[in-house]
């Protein structure tokens, strides 16, 4: 069975024996509410290209669209109906999603959250360790600025699990920094023109900062520092492949990358497939967990030019796969093209 760098304790589950009766091929339905954003796209495209390779798997129905968990929980019903024999979800709420949820494993649908977790009981998670991701990245950030300043705060979507994770990882770093103040907080929504437009009015407000910690909108926020003539700070991103390019490129920029890769979608479509075929893993719940690049060490610097990609689009993490789960290759995530959508 695949395993994870990692996995938390959880609940014991018996496996109940239509996961694994014998299935000659799986339809696998995906939910995910936000469209758009490149780490979303990479995602879904992760979600396909792993399907293409699981041998089982013939079919793959992808509900992505900018919606809300009202939204989401219509898309899952519809799953239901379509006759899906799991469901590979980015839930929009922990909780908001339950009855939809329930009745999908009350049919023996088997259902995987990534990226964030639910609360339905039987829900598989598998997501990268959010908390951690804040936590590492601010950490590093106070350090940067001497322990004491004020900081940027750039948050995604309030509500969704993976922003409430981040932010008690940011938080619990805060704790360790009493003198670290927050200057500024906003919700970019993980959309590129939203986070740039925040930090170009900020910018133009000429009150002072230190840092900026970003939820992974980071490449444009290095753009309107840039493009605004301002002096840049020390910047915390993900690995986007743009911004990662510019840890390695642009003059004056003190930054570092915080793992968070997409291809935990794909990671999603090969859990369910293995608790299909009747290997679950040990634990409901499976964490990745990041590691930080800094371009202020030659170690980090080293890493830096060893992940570049020219060939991702720029807002696509340069973490393209993840070992031990996803098995496609460069040019079938980049095709993004599921079995019997070709």
């Amino acid at each position: 069975m695949k395993t994870l760098f990692a996995t938390t304790a959880a609940l014991a589950l018996t496996v109940s024996s239509a996961f694994a009766d014998g299935h000659a091929s799986y339809t696998i339905g995906v939910s995910n509410t936000v469209q758009g954003n490149g780490w979303r796209e990479q995602m879904i495209c992760a979600m396909r290209a792993q399907a293409l390779v699981e041998p089982h798997v013939t079919n793959i129905i992808v509900a992505h669209r900018n919606t809300d968990s009202a939204g989401q929980l219509e898309d899952i019903n519809n799953l239901i109906e379509a006759g899906v024999d799991a469901i590979v979800l980015n839930p929009s709420n922990p909780d908001a999603l339950n009855s939809a949820l329930d009745a999908a494993m009350a049919q023996d649908i088997v259902v995987v959250a990534v990226d964030a977790g639910v609360t339905a009981e039987g829900a598989y998670v598998l997501s990268n360790n959010q908390e951690e991701y804040a936590y590492l990245g601010a950490k590093w950030l106070f350090k940067q600025v001497g322990g004491s300043g004020d900081i940027v705060y750039m948050r995604g979507i309030a509500g969704v699990s993976a922003d409430t994770d981040r932010d008690n990882g940011f938080k619990r770093a805060m704790k360790e920094f009493p003198n670290v103040n927050v200057v500024h907080e906003v919700f970019t929504g993980w959309q590129q023109d939203q986070g740039k437009q925040q930090m170009f009015d900020f910018l133009a407000t000429g009150i002072p900062f230190d840092g900026v910690w970003t939820s992974g909108i980071d490449n444009v926020i290095v753009d309107a520092f840039v493009e605004s003539g301002v002096p840049l700070v020390p910047i915390v991103g993900a690995d986007n492949a743009g911004f990662v390019s510019m840890l390695a490129s642009v003059d004056g920029l003190s930054g570092a990358a915080v793992t968070n890769p997409g291809s935990v979608g794909g990671a999603g479509i090969a859990l369910a497939v293995d608790i299909l075929d009747g290997n679950p893993p040990e634990n409901q719940t499976v964490l990745v967990d990041p590691v930080l690049w800094e371009n202020t060490t030659d170690a980090g610097r080293a890493t830096i030019a060893g992940a570049q990609n020219p060939d991702l689009d720029p807002e696509w993490p340069v973490s393209v796969s993840i070992p031990g789960f996803t098995d496609y290759s460069m040019d079938q995530i980049i095709a993004c093209e599921g079995p019997s959508e070709g």
